[in-house]
């Protein structure tokens, strides 16, 4: 969770807490024939037009929340993404641009529904949202919008988006034929020292209010200079849409206070139960999962312990540096959606012999 948003706020905050949900066997794609080609598309797909995100608001339950998409003319499947903590799909659209483009049209990609009330606009009026509640949501949303198409549904979950994302394959196995976790947060880091912290701000009613009043804070500054101040805590290297999202959705007060209530939320269920392995050993052939080197969210001694609980499973480490919050950087948006319609390409082969 709190995907690459380091830096935001005062730097203690930033490097301890806003590190997706946005604030890093082993399959490697050595082949040399591979990477030549991989090289080719970062640069024709950095350097030509490409087919832009439409954004939209969706009514699912009672609840607005925003969706960024793509809809293909005549789609074999539909790829939903599912963000992490903080779920502002803003921070997603060059991933689904790029994903769109590599997948040649073939695939309807929408940028999941965002995070109820981790929106722009406080459309919930201060209410705040659980863990349960985001999932719950999130399989509605199927319901509602997807449940009548007859082409396969490809979940890709970011973060604590993983752990949604297999939630909602439970729920809907008719539906969802493969599920891709991305820097997976499936259960606490007990090694972490930024997680202990974030977990005693979240659980704290007092200092999850004020932190939020103090982020909010920022929103106050002009537009310019609020830019200014992100590009600088943020770094250069950040996208033109994450700076975007940082200044339009992360300086709302009932939006920090929903991501850190959500992640209060995150912790207590996962302080109470481990994954399942037991779906995903039935499952397996449809799961696969990206870690990072140094992402201490999803660290590789979870790695371990999926290879080690569900033999055979795919997993894979991207060794690139583009860190956890790879959807704030163009360079990391491609990476990762090169790896992702790799991945469906490969499932999809299979499925089809």
């Amino acid at each position: 969770m709190f995907a690459g948003l380091g830096g935001w706020t005062a730097r203690s905050f930033a490097h301890s807490v806003l590190l997706p949900s946005l604030a890093s066997s082993r399959t490697r794609f050595r082949a040399k024939c591979l990477v030549n080609y991989s090289m080719t598309v970062n640069d024709n797909l950095l350097s030509k037009p490409i087919r832009r995100a439409n954004f939209r608001l969706c009514n699912v339950s009672g609840h607005i929340s925003e969706v960024f998409e793509i809809r293909a003319e005549a789609p074999k499947l539909h790829v939903l993404l599912v963000p992490g903590n903080p779920g502002v799909v803003l921070f997603y659209k060059d991933f689904v641009e790029f994903l769109y483009e590599l997948l040649e049209g073939t695939a309807s990609v929408t940028a999941a529904i965002g995070h109820v009330s981790h929106s722009r606009k406080d459309l919930e009026h201060g209410r705040m949202f659980s863990l349960q509640e985001q999932i719950d949501h999130k399989i509605d949303f199927i319901r509602q919008e997807l449940q009548n198409i007859e082409i396969p549904i490809l979940l890709v979950g970011h973060s604590i988006g993983s752990y949604i994302s297999i939630e909602m394959f439970k729920k809907s196995p008719e539906k969802v034929k493969y599920c891709i976790g991305l820097y997976p947060f499936l259960t606490l880091n007990l090694q972490s020292t930024k997680q202990l912290f974030i977990g005693k701000i979240a659980k704290s009613q007092v200092l999850a209010a004020a932190l939020s009043y103090l982020i909010a804070s920022l929103g106050w500054l002009p537009v310019q200079a609020l830019r200014f101040v992100v590009r600088k805590s943020l770094g250069k290297s950040w996208s033109v849409n994450a700076v975007e999202a940082a200044c339009s959705h992360l300086s709302q007060y009932h939006t920090m206070r929903n991501v850190l209530y959500m992640a209060m939320t995150e912790f207590r269920e996962f302080s109470e139960a481990p994954p399942d392995w037991t779906f995903m050993r039935e499952r397996k052939a449809q799961l696969t999962f990206l870690f990072g080197v140094d992402d201490h969210w999803g660290p590789l001694d979870l790695l371990e312990e999926i290879s080690k609980q569900v033999p055979g499973i795919g997993v894979s480490i991207e060794r690139e540096n583009h860190t956890h919050g790879f959807c704030c950087t163009e360079a990391g948006s491609l990476w990762v959606a090169q790896h992702v319609a790799n991945c469906i390409k490969k499932q999809t082969a299979c499925t089809n012999q």
